[in-house]
């Protein structure tokens, strides 16, 4: 029977691993996650994970991170932006040489 209750999918066996926010979430995080590598910036986001929120939606939770390490990630944008660099920008390649502190 098309409507038996063992046929249903329980809520209680629900998994991140059948959405496709957690997916997406997920695949956004290491993108990121090697975008900080590359810019030598990987213990300045001990926070950053994938998340799923109650209605099944990907997040990126990037955490607290230090005034430094926000001016940093500033100073990255801006000469991304003054680069010419547009939304959809292949950006996923890795810098000739890894960007450094000051």
């Amino acid at each position: 029977m098309a409507d038996d209750a063992s046929q249903r999918h329980d809520a209680a066996q629900w998994s991140p691993l059948d959405s496709n926010g957690w997916y997406a979430a997920r695949n956004a995080t290491s993108a990121l996650r090697d975008a900080f590598i590359n810019a030598g910036m990987q213990k300045d986001f001990p926070y950053l994970r994938a998340d799923l929120n109650a209605f099944g939606h990907g997040l990126v939770e990037l955490g607290r991170v230090s005034p430094e390490t926000a001016e940093r990630l500033a100073e990255l944008l801006r000469r991304a932006l003054a680069s010419g660099l547009t939304v959809g920008d292949e950006c996923s390649r890795a810098p000739e040489q890894p960007i450094r502190k000051d």
